[in-house]
Parts: C-alpha cells; sequence; structure tokens
C-alpha cells in the first residue's frame, strides 16, 4: 500500500466485513507537532482476546481463502516506521478500535492519497451502514455524515446513483481541501 487511505479503506472493510452498523472515522493533523491521526471506531461484532493477540500477526487471518492476513500488520509497520504509533482495542460483542498516527515530517511518511475515494467506495457499496467521517486540521474541521445524505436523498440507494456519487466527491474533496489548506500531502 502507498497511500494512507488505502490502509483506510481496508480498515473500513474490515469494520463492515464484522458486522458494523455504525462506522465513525476520525482523521486530525496538528501543524505544531506535525502528526497525523487516523481513528477509526466501529460497533461490529469486535473480537475476543486470542483473535486480538494475534490480529497484528501476517500469518494470521479469518479469511479462508488465504493463510496470510497483510492489512493491520502492513499498517501497523507503516505508522511505526515515521516515528508513529499503532493501536487497536477491541471487545467481543461491542466493536473495534484501531488508531494509527504518523509522524509527517518523517521521510517514510507516505502521503494521505485519494481519501475521498476511499470513504466513497466503502460508502457506496454498503447502504444500510451509517459512516460518519471527521477531517480536522488544527481548528478547522469538516464531519460528514450519511444519515444526513440519506435524509436529503430519502432511500439508502442514492449512493449509487453516479450524479450524487460525483456531487459527493466535489463536495467532500472541495472541503477537505478547504480544511486542509495545504498543509498535508493529499
Amino acid at each position: 500500500m502507498r497511500e494512507i487511505s488505502n490502509h483506510i479503506l481496508d480498515i473500513l472493510q474490515n469494520s463492515v466485513a464484522a458486522g458494523a452498523t455504525l462506522v465513525r472515522t476520525d482523521i486530525s493533523y496538528s501543524d505544531d507537532d506535525k502528526k497525523l491521526k487516523v481513528v477509526i471506531t466501529d460497533n461490529g461484532k469486535g473480537m475476543d482476546e486470542k483473535t486480538l493477540a494475534s490480529v497484528e500477526d501476517p500469518f494470521s487471518t479469518s479469511r479462508k481463502t488465504r493463510s496470510v492476513g497483510l492489512g493491520i500488520p502492513l499498517y501497523k509497520y507503516h505508522a511505526i516506521l515515521t516515528g508513529g504509533d499503532f493501536s487497536i482495542k477491541s471487545k467481543l460483542g461491542v466493536g473495534t478500535c484501531v488508531k494509527a498516527v504518523f509522524c509527517t515530517d518523517n521521510i517514510d511518511c507516505m502521503p494521505l492519497g485519494n481519501l475521498v475515494d476511499a470513504i466513497l467506495t466503502t460508502i457506496s457499496s454498503n447502504h444500510s451502514v451509517r459512516f460518519v467521517f471527521t477531517f480536522k486540521v488544527d481548528d478547522k474541521c469538516f464531519e460528514f455524515d450519511t444519515n444526513d445524505v440519506k435524509d436529503i436523498l430519502h432511500n439508502q440507494e442514492g449512493f449509487c446513483d453516479l450524479t450524487v456519487y460525483f456531487y459527493l466527491r466535489e463536495f467532500m474533496t472541495s472541503n477537505i481541501n478547504k480544511v486542509n489548506g495545504g498543509k498535508l500531502q493529499l
């Protein structure tokens, strides 16, 4: 994975696969300490202690189609490589919280990448899940909640409509760029 947004997409897909009905993605950046924090929290099925203990092992996966799972281990590796931090907390029947911190002034920090497409790809293919996305840079913030869009559209399927998709893509990109103000490499 070459962009942080690819890791975010992977974690969002994990949340959906875990049966989450609510997924929160909070991304914040502080220009003072040059740290990018990505916190993804869901109310999915969660993990027991044994599964949680092995989730960072690349040779452990819950998938039946292969014997390796590189998503979480690579995400952790990329965060730690920058001098950042990584943690994952989960409770069976409650949900999971994955937190990664990237030191953006480190040469090994990859760009955030195409965050909007990562978010919209997940949203458009999972209509029954509520996604709340917050993007904060210093004191500026943008929040997007799929429930607000569903209220306007009066249906769940509107995210599949290309007109809606491209409107949301432009809306989110514009607001993220406004909040970012050129501080983060996107």
